[in-house]
């Protein structure tokens, strides 16, 4: 087998040494867990919609980017499934109320 010379020298090191950006890849149940998260923040944020107070309205998606801000370091698919669960059920309590308003 020849040495890589030239140009062409550089492609093959910038692409068998580069990094990938986004960490190692994740399993078919984290990838699940994943999609499932983030769509249940984005019902949290279309729902928020309808509250009226703009104000109100701000905090209560700031609170939500918070909680999951905090949790977004978590790996534990039986704990990731706990905390969507109970966020699921907290979060339709909020709606009743903010459908009360």
């Amino acid at each position: 087998m020849h040495a890589v010379t030239g140009p062409w020298r550089f492609f093959r090191t910038y692409a068998t040494s580069r990094k990938s950006r986004l960490g190692p890849a994740l399993s078919l149940d984290h990838f699940i867990q994943r999609t499932r998260v983030l769509s249940f923040y984005r019902s949290i944020i279309r729902s928020t919609r309808r509250i009226p107070d703009p104000k109100t309205r701000a905090e209560t998606r700031r609170f939500a980017r918070d909680e999951f801000e905090r949790h977004r370091g978590v790996t534990d698919l039986a704990h990731i499934r706990y905390l969507l669960s109970t966020g699921k059920t907290e979060w339709e309590s909020m709606e009743r109320y903010i459908h009360g308003l």
